[in-house]
């Protein structure tokens, strides 16, 4: 199952369990939320649901897991042979979405595990030993 939402002027195709950024959102991480401008809702193997714009009663629930900034984009101006340069840069605000449900018709997703947080059942790495470096022969004086 799969929904198109929009936010921030910008759709996204989303299903159970996906993570993705957005634009901004009034919301603290943690909590959560619904994104109730669904414009299609789909179904593997099925015709989807198609809104004229908006399907009405539709609503995907996210929960917010950061509030971030982007990364930085440089703006430099310059104009040759006349000493004029100008710099500056732009974050732009995020906010990082985890989708739980689609209109309460799936089962809630659980969070995948990241890479921050290694699983209990792997084996730990262990430190790859360096090699010592080769000693010079002493040279006969």
């Amino acid at each position: 199952m799969y929904a198109v939402v929009k936010t921030g002027g910008k759709q996204y195709r989303v299903s159970p369990g996906d993570v993705f950024i957005v634009e901004r959102l009034a919301a603290e991480a943690g909590s959560q939320l619904k994104l109730d401008q669904v414009l299609m809702l789909g179904e593997d193997g099925q015709a989807p649901q198609i809104g004229a714009p908006l399907l009405g009663n539709m609503a995907v629930t996210c929960e917010v897991l950061d509030q971030n900034r982007a990364d930085k984009v440089v703006i430099f101006k310059k104009k040759r042979r006349k000493g004029y340069t100008r710099h500056g840069g732009h974050r732009q605000l995020q906010t990082v979405l985890h989708v739980l449900d689609i209109n309460g018709l799936g089962a809630v997703a659980p969070r995948a595990k990241t890479a921050e947080t290694p699983d209990a059942d792997a084996p730990a790495k262990k430190p790859r030993a360096r090699k010592a470096p080769a000693k010079k022969a002493a040279s006969e004086e």
